[in-house]
């Protein structure tokens, strides 16, 4: 989820069904209009939300302000990122490197140094070696 000129939230979720997209929206989304594209999984956004959709089966990407590029974007650095930079990921660990991307994303007005510090100021555990390969 994405809000435009705004934050990014992204997580793995165990699957694409309706219930367990709209729970997600809901636990973050208080009020606002959804705009999604035409898969099924969002069907059930349009009695909780203003909800418009794009057809992409149609060969529709944008409707007068209606657009999902901005989150497709995110999708598309993440998978060049998992393709390029690491080039296999695992299951187990699939979070982490999501939440590396959202936060590449949402700190990317900030330059390298800042982006950076703002790591290290906002640290609040460590990640040993052993947590990460048998965690």
């Amino acid at each position: 989820m994405v809000e435009r000129k705004g934050k990014l939230n992204a997580m793995v979720v165990k699957d694409t069904s309706s219930e367990t997209l709209t729970a997600e929206v809901v636990r973050f989304v208080k009020q606002a209009i959804i705009y999604t594209d035409e898969w099924r999984g969002y069907n059930s956004l349009k009695q909780l939300f203003q909800h418009e959709i794009v057809k992409h089966k149609e060969y529709e990407y944008v409707r007068d302000n209606v657009y999902t590029n901005t989150i497709e974007g995110f999708w598309s650095l993440l998978k060049r990122g998992v393709i390029g930079i690491y080039h296999n990921i695992s299951k187990p660990h699939l979070q982490k490197y999501v939440d590396e991307f959202v936060y590449r994303y949402n700190t990317r007005d900030y330059t390298e140094c800042g982006r950076f510090n703002f790591l290290l100021q906002n640290t609040e555990h460590r990640l040993t070696y052993k947590q990460l390969i048998y965690g």
